[in-house]
């Protein structure tokens, strides 16, 4: 299960990123032991007590209202992003059910299999493809079994496998923040998924990177992000992925990777479907 201290976590990291004169303060002390804004610091200027604050890192304020969340928003700089993952996080204290297993629905696979010129892939809230249409596995993970029974996982590919994984993304640093922000943005929606714990002690404990950057916490969206690939068959390519979330809110969504027209990235992409074509049984 989501730990209930994982608000506070979030908070301490966001303290972590400010300096007091960031905020209208004296630096006061020239060695400070802890980076960032104090407790006592970041409380006046939320119009909160200190010892009310610092239960609310402790996970002891279950009922913290949405206006004291927004006025620490404030203070702390948190962009649109960050502040809906807070007010996530604050409810997460709230309740942590447990969630129905993950199964792809029949409706996302044949929207996936309508692709043929573009890579898509069904993506579940763990990082799981639940499917993916031949350009995509030949984009994102060619060395696995196309019709296995296991799919792989993004996140452990970028993190476990790091000899592909960074040898595909020009900038893997970028693309591994992302992928802990979407684990993080699913953690904070699925607290009760047992799955998605199990996956964060996994990386935790096998990827000193992963074990690093989590501890920043960062966040996004993760709904429309363009990278650099390097594909060893037809250079590299700039592509965005589009990713559409289904209504239900169940977690599993689409993603689709485009070119922009009239660019050498889109001819490049057509080149590699024409080779996938080509290779097709």
């Amino acid at each position: 299960m989501y730990p209930a201290s994982a608000l506070g976590e979030f908070l301490r990291s966001r303290r972590a990123r400010l300096r007091p004169e960031d905020v209208g303060l004296s630096p006061g002390v020239r060695h400070r032991r802890v980076a960032g804004l104090r407790r006592e610091e970041l409380a006046p200027l939320a119009g909160v007590s200190v010892g009310y604050y610092t239960r609310l890192e402790q996970g002891q304020s279950p009922n913290v209202s949405d206006e004291v969340l927004d006025s620490l928003a404030r203070v702390l700089r948190l962009d649109d992003d960050e502040l809906n993952h807070l007010h996530r996080l604050a409810r997460v204290v709230r309740s942590r059910e447990r969630v129905r297993p993950e199964r792809l629905r029949p409706g996302i696979k044949l929207i996936v299999d309508s692709f043929t010129d573009v890579p898509a892939v069904a993506v579940g809230r763990r990082g799981d493809f639940l499917a993916w249409n031949r350009l995509a596995h030949a984009l994102l993970a060619p060395h696995w079994d196309f019709d296995g029974d296991e799919k792989p996982n993004f996140v452990r590919i970028d993190f476990l496998e790091t000899g592909f994984s960074r040898s595909l993304f020009v900038d893997w640093e970028q693309k591994a923040r992302d992928d802990i922000a979407y684990l993080e943005g699913s953690l904070s929606r699925f607290p009760g998924d047992e799955g998605l714990t199990a996956l964060i002690e996994e990386l935790t404990t096998l990827s000193p990177e992963f074990r690093a950057m989590w501890t920043e916490h960062p966040v996004s969206n993760c709904a429309s992000i363009s990278r650099d690939y390097r594909h060893p068959d037809v250079g590299v390519m700039s592509l965005t992925a589009e990713l559409l979330r289904t209504p239900d809110d169940e977690g599993q969504g689409v993603t689709i990777f485009q070119a922009e027209p009239g660019t050498p990235s889109q001819e490049r992409l057509r080149r590699l479907a024409e080779l996938v074509a080509a290779a097709a049984p």
